[in-house]
């Protein structure tokens, strides 16, 4: 009987522990573990001529664009800053970036935008700065080796929910300057039903990078924003 009731409790707890499949988030970023003044050093330099990722070097802010972790409300965040410049970084695939979005479609994340590039819009080539952008890119078998990317904005000029186009990129304005709000936005999308819009068809499974942007380089403008708690979500 003893040995029954052992099994049973056994049984019982395993059956309380949660496994990874039933797991209902995953935290990407909230750029805690880094030292405050410092680089996110997990995350990569996107370099477009090689196609690859380069560390960052410590030398990599300058006076006009950086990239730094501060104290914001509660803890550690990502300031992006640029005047006339633009700036970038990126989270690759099995180099600090582990997430399947078969498990976890949703994306979350917070940004605040404290100065955005005056007059900048997407969808002009000659206007097309974003102060603050979140990329989600995936391998699309493009013959000159384009990714299919999705590009979450926040638009100085442009409503909540304008697109626009550049190949195999898809720019969607999420946040936009038109709204009049202060401080930080909460965004939440679900990438897999949004890349099943852009592109007809299902994402692969695991992406290639997510993508931190902040650029003012064609209107020679300035941005200055920040982001925290990049957080994919299952389907539930």
């Amino acid at each position: 009987m003893r040995a029954i009731t052992i099994l049973s409790l056994f049984i019982f707890a395993s059956s309380c522990t949660p496994s990874a499949s039933a797991q209902k988030s995953l935290v990407i970023e909230d750029f805690g573990s880094y030292e405050i003044g410092g680089l996110p050093s997990l995350w990569r330099i996107p370099d477009k001529r090689s196609r690859t990722m380069r560390v960052l070097p410590p030398d990599h802010a300058k006076p006009n664009d950086y990239v730094k972790v501060v104290m914001g409300e509660g803890g550690q965040v990502l300031r992006a800053y640029t005047q006339g410049e633009s700036v970038q970084i990126a989270l690759p695939k099995g180099d600090g970036l582990e997430w399947d979005v078969d498990q976890f479609p949703r994306l979350r994340w917070r940004w605040r935008a404290d100065q955005l590039p005056e007059g900048a819009r997407e969808d002009r080539r000659s206007l097309n700065d974003t102060g603050a952008a979140l990329y989600v890119a995936f391998e699309c078998n493009d013959w000159l080796g384009r990714p299919c990317t999705i590009k979450y904005t926040y638009s100085s000029t442009l409503p909540k929910g304008a697109l626009a186009r550049y190949g195999k990129l898809q720019a969607l304005v999420v946040s936009s300057a038109l709204e009049i709000k202060e401080g930080w936005i909460e965004i939440e999308r679900n990438v897999v039903e949004d890349y099943e819009m852009f592109f007809g068809r299902q994402p692969p499974q695991f992406p290639l990078y997510i993508m931190l942007w902040n650029d003012s380089d064609n209107t020679g403008g300035v941005a200055d924003v920040y982001f925290d708690n990049i957080v994919a979500l299952s389907g539930e």
